[in-house]
């Protein structure tokens, strides 16, 4: 099994989270400051550079204003449309 960093369903995840952030108008010095990191943490999501576990997932949720279960059920819907997970 592939580490799920280097999977298409790691970067379906991501493409989630990044619509979610940009659909609400967040830069990501914004998101990161919100959940009390560096910029540099949210880019290194984005670029599929770095995995988050259930509670960054829900802390990014949060920060962005998006109800962590319906962003999470984008997630689940998106990885199912993946070729891999």
């Amino acid at each position: 099994m592939a580490k799920s960093l280097f999977t298409n369903a790691h970067r379906a995840m991501v493409k989630v989270l990044v619509a979610a952030r940009q659909d609400g108008g967040v830069l990501q010095a914004e998101l990161a400051k919100r959940v009390g990191k560096d910029q540099s943490y949210i880019s290194n999501i984005e670029r599929c550079q770095r995995r988050i576990d259930v509670v960054e997932f829900y802390d990014l949720a949060i920060a962005l204003e998006v109800d962590p279960v319906t962003l999470f059920r984008k997630v689940a819907a998106a990885i199912s449309d993946a070729a891999d997970r």
